[in-house]
């Protein structure tokens, strides 16, 4: 009968183990916004995960003369150019827009909204070329004279202003440096997207090997250094303090449950017995979640570290509760009600969070309640068939005294606790300015530093955060483009009313078949067109001859291929595609609305739009609103399962009283000084619900006289706060908040059931 049980567990242990080592693992915070979006909400989404700005990597060289910069900048540029990594490097040079500037110019006819019959009719050439004239005299005169042979129309000056996005930074040497020269500046453009982590550190890891190279090669640049920042710098950093946490953290907490635990069991045998659990329940929550979701978040997986405290509970109760000349079993037999029972609540609380819409918040839900079903089971059905015969733990008994010591002063330490939850309620109604933190950058991973290091690369490069978005959704993509040059003129006068000072379209970009064919329809025929100029340089100072590259170039625009996403370069393809995606059946069509001064005259001009700051926030309340109500939801599981278990309302009473009491003075306590509660803490909340729930149906099931069953609930708690405790040192503020608020909730929940609890025999 023992090696059946063994043989079970040991086959799914294998198989969950293949199951994640095969698993994919992402950190891209992305995957924690709702999976039923909104349109707007998937505007948001496909901005932090996909868009054209997550593929940015905003790059300073410092320390340097500034001609040493600019030298160090085109050697860095040059090279990086050549890497198949990069879309494109802007670095202020020649070559920055080169790519650009050919498809605008090769493109000019097909892509300028000004194209029409009259404009290449006589009246219309001769007006175009008056106006060069008088240009030809002004300080545009000399880039006016180098395309005008070709363009005497002017098509492409107002088409390099609706494609250009900005001012750039000042220029000198050739490159692009800060405002007050310290700083080379360059703007590279990935090929992977941010949400893609390997290439994306596949990316930096050259862009620093090529640094490293250039500084090298050039001389007086030995002090140069180099900064980075964008959307895959934050995510790289991201994953890696999370692996970096993860790993250091459940090191750490696995050694401080393993130092408790040889203190109490004095044997190395059992101490490895007792870590059971804990790998099957981390194999087994890794499994399920990677079949259910098909990844597996770094977070959740720091998530692990929490089992720790809680799986390893179940062998604990298990090794301490055994007395003198019991066999594991026989404990087994007695406790395992209790133990069962205990297990049942803490995984209907978790499944409260199975309802989230939210995937990393479902995904915790799931991990928990995996690995606590795998550690009971583990516990149940093969540790008994492990432990030595006779096994005693020795060291037991004494971990019992404190617990005891609150047992025999119940008197004294009642109405001390009873004062401590009055305060607490009366510290949570005086609480000032809201009891929720609502700051997203207070939620961000990324270091203070570093967010300002960004700031100031955008702001010198000209690079702005995106915030306004105007968005339409249409049946097809052509129907898609053609709405987008019918907004046009909308959007035209409210840059000229000054409500915003500029905007892209995706049709600016590649223009509706119909809107090319119209203009390749306006295009005259060679000879009509010679005949028409002919007739508009009567009385000018232009010699036709010289217009020769117009005349070849009109005709070969009149019968071109019609321009597709395949003739646009990779930085404009790459751009495209953030303005025009695909949505199931669907085109979404995303258009950036830049310095927007009054966002409501952009509503009453009949322009649906999206502002990012404010779906951020309603994410984040969304989020809150939900986190409460589910963490509630689980919290009133947790008590239906107690009533089916204990059949008594009088004793869930008894078990529910000081779990309330622990939430609320834990509430206070992270409150204090103004402080708020982050969203992460309501799952804290339901983890103190969850485990404390176990601590209090010890103490209600067990006689006053067994010192070991109170052991058993101390040596618990110590390795649940222990390991929770640890986790609150990590620089992620999902793990930082959850091990801070379940550390402090689990010590409160066991003096608070101690306190409270009238223990009577088990029946």
């Amino acid at each position: 009968m023992r090696r059946k049980p063994l043989a079970i567990w040991l086959a799914l242990l294998a198989l969950c183990g293949l199951i994640a080592a095969r698993s994919s693992y992402r950190t891209d915070m992305g995957d924690f916004l709702p999976h039923s979006a909104s349109l707007a909400q998937q505007v948001l989404a496909g901005q932090v995960n996909g868009g054209a700005a997550s593929h940015i990597v905003l790059v300073a060289i410092k320390g340097a003369p500034t001609p040493v910069l600019a030298t160090l900048s085109q050697s860095l540029a040059t090279q990086l150019r050549q890497q198949p990594e990069f879309l494109d490097v802007l670095n202020g040079d020649e070559d920055s827009f080169k790519a650009v500037q050919n498809y605008v110019w090769t493109n000019r006819y097909l892509l300028s909204p000004q194209v029409s019959a009259a404009e290449f009719s006589t009246t219309g050439l001769h007006s175009a070329l008056q106006s060069d004239l008088s240009l030809l005299g002004s300080e545009l005169g000399m880039a006016l004279g180098a395309s005008l042979p070709s363009d005497p129309t002017g098509e492409i000056f107002p088409l390099t202003k609706q494609l250009a996005s900005g001012p750039g930074p000042t220029t000198q040497n050739g490159a692009w440096v800060s405002a007050d020269g310290t700083a080379a500046l360059l703007l590279v453009h990935t090929k992977a997207a941010g949400f893609d982590l390997d290439s994306q550190q596949q990316a930096l890891v050259e862009i620093r090997a090529q640094f490293a190279k250039a500084r090298t090669a050039s001389p007086g640049a030995g002090g140069a250094i180099l900064e980075m920042s964008g959307p895959g710098v934050f995510a790289v950093t991201t994953r890696d303090t999370t692996k970096q946490d993860v790993s250091r953290l459940s090191m750490l907490a696995l050694l401080g449950a393993a130092g408790l635990l040889a203190f109490a069991y004095r044997s190395p045998r059992v101490l490895l017995l007792g870590l059971l659990p804990i790998a099957s329940g981390a194999f087994a929550a890794i499994a399920a979640v990677s079949l259910a979701f098909g990844f597996v978040h770094g977070i959740t997986l720091g998530f692990g570290v929490t089992l720790i405290g809680e799986s390893l509970d179940y062998a604990i109760y298990l090794f301490t509760q055994t007395g003198r000349g019991e066999q594991g079993s026989d404990t087994l037999s007695r406790i395992w009600p209790t133990l069962r029972l205990g297990a049942l609540t803490s995984i209907a609380g978790f499944c409260a969070m199975l309802g989230s819409s939210f995937t990393g918040f479902a995904q915790l839900g799931l991990f928990s309640i995996a690995g606590l079903v795998a550690a009971a089971a583990t516990t149940r059905f093969v540790l008994p068939n492990l432990m030595p015969q006779g096994f005693f733990a020795p060291g037991a008994e004494p971990l019992a005294r404190p617990v005891q010591f609150l047992l025999r002063h119940k008197h004294g330490a009642r109405a001390a606790l009873v004062t401590a939850f009055l305060a607490a309620i009366i510290a949570l109604l005086l609480h000032r300015g809201g009891m929720w933190d609502t700051n997203l950058l207070n939620l961000s991973p990324i270091p203070t530093a570093q967010q300002q290091l960004d700031n100031t690369l955008r702001r010198q490069l000209g690079v702005s955060d995106q915030r306004y978005f105007a968005v339409f959704k249409a049946p097809d993509e052509q129907r898609a483009l053609q709405m987008s040059e019918a907004l046009a003129p909308k959007l035209n006068a409210l840059v000229t009313a000054q409500v915003l000072s500029g905007f892209d379209l995706p049709s600016a970009i590649l223009p509706s078949d119909q809107t090319q064919r119209a203009r390749q329809a306006a295009l005259p025929e060679a000879t009509t067109l010679q005949a028409n100029f002919a007739a508009a340089v009567k009385g000018l100072p232009f010699n036709p001859q010289a217009f020769v590259p117009f005349f070849r170039d009109v005709a070969a625009q009149k019968s071109a291929p019609l321009l597709t996403q395949a003739s646009l370069s990779p930085a404009l393809a790459l751009q495209f595609d953030s303005l025009l995606t695909r949505n199931g059946p669907d085109w979404v069509v995303i258009i950036p609305l830049h310095n927007v001064t009054n966002p409501a005259a952009i509503t009453q001009a009949g322009i649906s739009f999206v502002d990012l700051n404010q779906q951020s926030d309603r994410l984040l309340a969304t989020f809150q609103n939900q986190a409460v109500t589910l963490a509630v939801a689980g919290s009133l599981a947790i008590l239906l399962i107690l009533g089916f278990g204990l059949r008594s309302i009088r004793r869930v009473a008894a078990i529910a009283a000081p779990l309330a009491i622990a939430v609320t003075i834990t509430a206070a306590l992270l409150t204090l000084g103004d402080a708020k509660l982050s969203i992460f803490m309501v799952a804290g909340f339901l983890l103190i619900i969850a485990i404390g729930s176990n601590y209090c149906l010890f103490f209600e099931r067990s006689a006053p006289d067994q010192p070991r069953a109170a052991a058993s609930i101390v040596l618990a708690n110590l390795c649940t706060v222990a390991a929770y405790g640890l986790l609150s040192f990590s620089r992620i503020p999902v793990l930082h908040d959850i091990g801070l608020t379940v550390a402090t909730g689990t010590f409160l929940s066991l003096i608070c059931g101690a306190i409270l609890s009238t223990p009577k025999a088990a029946a």
